[in-house]
């Protein structure tokens, strides 16, 4: 299992892509973030990696 995240370019708070599939688009958790996170922000590669094996990764 490989440990996928992403770090905010605005405040390098880290979201792993559990969330971030989950989720899709959402405000990012930093304070006083006003930043918007998207899944597609990981690469390519690591969405489907991600997708290929989404019952490895749990929340």
């Amino acid at each position: 299992m490989r440990i996928i995240t992403h770090a905010c370019p605005d405040c390098g708070t880290v979201v792993s892509a559990n969330e971030l599939e989950s989720n899709r688009v959402m405000k990012c958790p930093g304070l006083d973030c006003e930043a918007v996170l998207r899944f597609e922000d990981l690469s390519e590669e690591e969405r489907e990696h991600f997708l290929d094996n989404r019952e490895r990764y749990r929340l």
